[in-house]
């Protein structure tokens, strides 16, 4: 079975709640303990393939809620919207550098980076 840690570890951080423990459980294992199968399945007292079917139910169900309601997808988007705006506010701060230093638009810069600073955390 591939791991795909970044993806598994984000869904889980948006939608683990919505898991059985047992499943949120056994992703933790395998995704942030980097347990084998076989060491969660001795750890838990059923087979290896127990484990694997239950780790697959759950990925399967992070998935669909990603799919269905997107909160991931929207988290990245934001965080490369800010990003974008943290750049533009660069580029407006150094053309107010080069070109006179208004005190008003060094002021809405600072209010830029301070507003992207706050919502990307």
């Amino acid at each position: 079975m591939a791991k795909n840690f970044e993806q598994i570890n984000l869904l889980l951080d948006f939608y683990g709640s919505m898991l059985t423990e047992r499943q949120r459980t056994f992703l933790e294992y395998y995704y942030e303990d980097d347990l084998s199968l076989a060491e969660i399945a001795e750890n838990e007292g059923i087979t290896r393939q127990g484990v694997r079917d239950a780790i697959k139910r759950a990925e399967g169900q992070l998935f669909q809620m990603e799919e269905r309601l997107g909160l991931a997808k929207r988290f990245a988007e934001m965080k490369k919207g800010l990003a974008e705006i943290e750049e533009a506010a660069e580029v407006i701060n150094e053309c107010n550098m080069r070109s006179g230093l208004s005190r008003e638009i060094n002021d809405a810069v600072v209010k830029i980076r301070f507003l992207a600073s706050a919502l990307s955390e």
